[in-house]
């Protein structure tokens, strides 16, 4: 899931397209569309059975198989060319299109969202697996973030770093929805049922990612 849209993409063609000129306006409209997309995949995610390999089909959905990796395009390709496969939209690259920025993102929200629902009400859950809880998945969140920008600087070797990082967060968080205090409830117990499968698609998203990365870095990176 290493996006083909990232670093090196045209051998530092877009070079040639000028400075990009954009009014404050022009980037909340952009970053809208991207918040969309989240959105727009967690929709998809919900759509589909547990039972389903959900990852792979919300990715088919939202269109990331198709497409062309950098290896596939030919060099001598002008850029207007490239610009079709790539459905003629010349906005900016930023990590806010990067496919596990977005499925990672949508599904830390959409645990927060729902544990915040949950945790916001005193007679529900105890204030200490509310904090605690609410403390695991903010981390879990920003590690792996982190993780994908490391992707974007092409560094692979601290984006697998982070990733581990983020993996301790997500199995403390598994960890934790396991202690009898997260059983002693209804409502944390239909939260563990929602976020156990979104915990185990985060950490087979970040798994796969690992993997490419160290198999782009020439196996320099050893697993532990």
């Amino acid at each position: 899931m290493i996006n083909p849209e990232s670093d090196g993409l045209f051998d530092n063609d877009w070079d040639d397209c000028g400075e990009l000129s954009w009014s404050e306006a022009d980037w909340q409209k952009y970053l809208a569309n991207q918040e969309t997309a989240v959105r727009d995949y967690i929709k998809h995610y919900d759509q589909l059975p547990v039972s389903m390999d959900r990852i792979d089909e919300a990715a088919r959905r939202m269109g990331w198989e198709l497409a062309e990796p950098p290896e596939a395009l030919d060099e001598e390709v002008d850029l207007d060319e490239v610009g079709e496969i790539f459905d003629g939209e010349w906005d900016p690259y930023t990590l806010h299109r990067n496919p596990v920025y977005i499925s990672t993102r949508a599904l830390y929200l959409s645990l927060l969202a729902h544990w915040e629902r949950v945790a916001t009400q005193p007679d529900r859950v105890s204030p200490a697996l509310g904090i605690t809880l609410q403390s695991l998945l903010y981390r879990g969140h920003e590690q792996a973030l982190q993780a994908v920008q490391a992707l974007e600087m092409g560094d692979y070797t601290l984006a697998v770093v982070l990733f581990k990082k983020a993996l301790r967060e997500l199995n403390l968080t598994l960890a934790r929805l396991n202690e009898p205090d997260a059983s002693a409830t209804p409502h944390a117990l239909r939260f563990k049922e929602y976020a156990t499968p979104r915990l185990f698609d985060l950490r087979e998203i970040w798994l796969r990612v690992m993997n490419e990365c160290r198999q782009n870095h020439g196996g320099k990176i050893q697993p532990e």
